[in-house]
């Protein structure tokens, strides 16, 4: 049943309305969460209305027809004064209720972060988002000084990212992974002179006893009390970082790439339907179908020009080295610089899916890990990873995601195992950049969950002696970095203090869990198949 209201010719909707819309929800129930009208047309002679539903992922926007509106709870934009820019110009742009709340949050976080007791806290000049940047996980209570990964630093420099050109936009950011970027803006935390503060990521470097409980499949792991300790570049970062090669910068939003702006893309045997804006040309974004070849993934107006382009399209798998293959998956690996056609067009396909990340032209920087599924007409595309050639912030992630086909088979954890192999052939520990998207969010915290609780279950007692293991040593063995370590043990809530000690204790509901989840995992990485030497790409020779 739905609400059009008898006066919705009367009242006139234009763009930043807001109003509840009727849609369904997972359970196909009729609902009207509050939405905003981002933009409204006229096809043949019907209105179209463009809505974003509020508290809820852009993936979920859509056009609508009239009857699915509530005019009866319409709520009209404020409107502003005019105000002088940064140019000395007045500016007269509507203000939608979303603006207003973004900017009574950014009054209120810069109220909190105020200066006391003669402590000053640069805050960075760029708008402040109200969504939390990467996973925060509350300390467990009786931990009273165990490290979280957003605590504040005595100071905090935050200098201003370089501008680079780019496609036709930057979006903003909301979801996992994106592209690539010519220019990074790095976060400096420097520590003050001559002060001494308590050591916020505990005592990585000592060892960790395992006991076991009476229950047999309890075990609890002892950390000694923290000791005071100077301020140190490697410590746990103090806050979320929001800078990173591919962060997306809110302050370039605007109406266009806040709209999906492909309606449906044919890629072999599939036809996706893009979750966000995506800079393809112009002249492309009418047409009901993009095609795509997927082998090259060079995007095509018609299906006869595709099926022309198949009879001189030579590729049957990405191009660059096939570094691994086990079964039917096979990962290439494809330098940015020497394959420049088709890192561009993977990232032009991977931005319709992903949202808030930054797309460029120069991918040289980069390179891209693609996997792939074989069969008797090729090598297709299930998904992908980037990453620096050159991170001087230990990411060995820029962006990753698996196509929408290929999703909730296990792929993903497939795609983040094997960037930690990588990082393990490399010899370093590896973190992903921030910010995560929702989805990747699941899959990282679900992965370095598994990854951890399988290496305490695998503690064996050494000469009658209860099990040791130091953060320090998991972070070595799992490649995975000490501070996402930690955060993990937070967010499974396995920290307790017991007796000056901190202790994890690993319940029974959480090893059953776990063996039940191991046991849905059927396809690992196998390092025996990876045949992968690293480059030094400090040498721009190699470039």
């Amino acid at each position: 049943m739905t609400k059009m209201a008898d006066s919705g010719s009367s009242v006139e909707i234009v763009e930043g309305c807001r109003l509840p819309v009727l849609r369904k929800n997972q359970e196909h129930e009729d609902e009207w969460p509050l939405a905003e009208i981002l933009s409204v047309k006229e096809v043949s002679g019907r209105k179209l209305y463009y809505v974003h539903y509020i508290d809820f992922n852009k993936r979920l926007d859509e056009w609508v027809t009239a009857d699915r509106l509530d005019m009866k709870k319409l709520q009209f934009p404020k409107k502003e004064a005019k105000t002088p820019t940064k140019n000395g110009l007045p500016g007269s742009r509507p203000s939608s209720p979303e603006r207003e709340v973004r900017k009574s949050l950014d009054l209120n976080l810069q109220s909190a972060t105020a200066p006391s007791r003669g402590k000053s806290l640069p805050t960075p000049k760029r708008k402040v988002e109200p969504v939390p940047l990467v996973p925060q996980v509350p300390p467990a209570p009786p931990v009273p000084s165990l490290p979280t990964s957003t605590e504040a630093s005595p100071a905090a420099v935050y200098p201003a990212a370089r501008e680079t050109n780019t496609f036709k936009t930057r979006e903003d950011h909301d979801q996992i992974s994106s592209l690539t970027t010519n220019g990074t803006a790095r976060r400096i935390i420097t520590s003050q002179p001559g002060r001494k503060r308590k050591a916020n990521c505990g005592p990585t470097d000592e060892m960790i006893k395992v006991l076991q409980y009476n229950k047999p499949q309890s075990a609890s792991v002892f950390l000694p009390p923290p000791e005071d300790s100077q301020d140190s570049s490697d410590g746990i970062p103090s806050a979320p970082r929001m800078t990173g090669s591919l962060v997306s910068d809110r302050s370039h939003d605007d109406i266009v790439t806040r709209m999906k702006n492909i309606e449906c893309i044919e890629l072999g045997r599939h036809r996706l339907k893009p979750w966000y804006f995506s800079p393809y040309p112009q002249e492309l974004t009418s047409l009901p179908i993009l095609y795509l070849c997927e082998f090259c993934l060079k995007y095509l107006k018609s299906l006869k020009c595709l099926q022309r382009h198949l009879t001189k399209c030579n590729l049957r798998h990405p191009p660059g080295n096939e570094i691994y293959r086990k079964g039917t998956i096979s990962f290439f690996e494809i330098d940015g610089r020497k394959n420049k056609n088709y890192s561009q067009n993977l990232c032009l396909l991977a931005k319709c899916f992903l949202d808030h990340k930054t797309l460029y032209y120069d991918t040289d920087p980069f390179l891209f890990y693609v996997m792939t599924e074989y069969d008797s007409k090729g090598f297709h595309i299930v998904g992908y990873f980037s990453k620096e050639k050159e991170s001087t912030e230990d990411y060995n992630v820029a962006c990753i995601l698996t196509l929408p086909p290929y999703q909730r088979r296990g792929y993903g954890k497939l795609l983040i195992e094997f960037s930690y192999e990588l990082s393990k052939v490399e010899g370093k520990t590896g973190t992903p950049e921030k910010p995560l998207s929702d989805l990747g969010l699941l899959s990282y915290r679900s992965y370095w969950s598994q990854t951890i609780l399988e290496i305490l279950m695998d503690l064996k007692p050494d000469n009658g002696e209860r099990p040791q293991i130091t953060i320090n040593e998991i972070s070595e063995i799992t490649s995975v970095k000490k501070e996402d370590v930690i955060s993990t043990l937070q967010y499974l809530n396995l920290i307790n203090y017991y007796k000056g000690q901190y202790i994890l204790t690993l319940s029974e509901d959480i090893v059953d869990g776990h063996e039940r989840a191991m046991q849905k995992r059927h396809t690992r990485i196998d390092p025996k198949c990876l045949h992968f030497t690293p480059k030094d790409w400090s040498k721009r020779g190699k470039w």
